[in-house]
């Protein structure tokens, strides 16, 4: 299993490495990528990543602190090829439901990490709430650039989801998918092709069924995968196996 997105760098996880890690190891997750969101989540990520060979990190400001992290696409491109353990662009990309940020200060921010993607060919991970249109409208705008799309926590609509993968965006289902209330996501993940899913605990928010109401980590990926395969009506073992070769095949390793 490969947890692809997580926060190692928020707390409690931060100071529980040591013991998450063996967590995860002891349930079969073999990759974590723990995800940036500010400057300062990054030079954590930093730190993080080389506490063990299966940890893999990103760059990237989350929508809702580009008001006070404002970067551009030269900065990111540094800032990734200093590393070879930071494989990915994000996160980034809208949201206007909580709208921290200005709009206008997330939209550019979303067009600076999608150009430093293309120019690097990384993949960009992307955060989408209220904002189905013009996310789309704006990747659609690169469509022909090569561009390497994963949706993180997918919880948009079928039609938003049949329009991203005219895009041959990769979707990553949450702990949300195990939620009794989710039962339209649930439809919308059993009519993504199996070679375009991939799954993640998002930790330490969003924990699955069993375990709502505790802090999340990456060994409860384990919930949400058994999830996707009674969804996609085929084995954990399968599903585990299609998971990891996506994310392999998404980010090259």
């Amino acid at each position: 299993m490969i947890d692809s997105h997580c926060h190692l760098d928020h707390e409690p996880l931060f100071n529980d490495l040591t013991d998450v890690i063996s967590r995860s190891k002891n349930i079969g997750i073999t990759k974590i990528l723990t995800i940036c969101t500010t400057f300062d989540s990054f030079e954590n990520i930093k730190t993080i990543v080389k506490k063990d060979q299966m940890i893999y990190g990103t760059y990237g400001i989350h929508p809702h602190e580009t008001s006070k992290n404002h970067v551009d696409k030269q900065t990111i491109i540094k800032s990734v090829n200093e590393n070879e353990k930071i494989i990915g662009i994000g996160e980034t990309g809208l949201d206007f439901f909580y709208n921290y940020s200005d709009k206008q200060r997330q939209i550019s921010s979303f067009k600076a990490h999608i150009e430093a993607s293309i120019e690097l060919n990384r993949p960009i991970i992307i955060h989408s709430r209220d904002a189905e249109n013009e996310t789309f409208e704006i990747l659609n705008s690169y469509k022909d650039q090569n561009l390497k799309i994963l949706m993180h926590c997918f919880t948009g609509s079928l039609e938003f989801s049949k329009k991203l993968l005219s895009l041959d965006a990769f979707f990553s289902a949450s702990g949300i998918i195990t939620f009794k209330n989710s039962t339209d996501l649930q439809k919308t993940f059993k009519t993504i092709p199996l070679e375009k899913l991939l799954i993640e605990t998002d930790s330490p928010f969003l924990a699955p069924i069993p375990m709502r109401g505790k802090k999340n980590e990456p060994s409860f990926i384990k919930y949400t995968l058994e999830k996707l395969s009674v969804l996609k009506e085929i084995t954990v073992d399968r599903m585990s196996e299609i998971t990891t070769d996506n994310f392999n095949k998404l980010f090259n390793l």
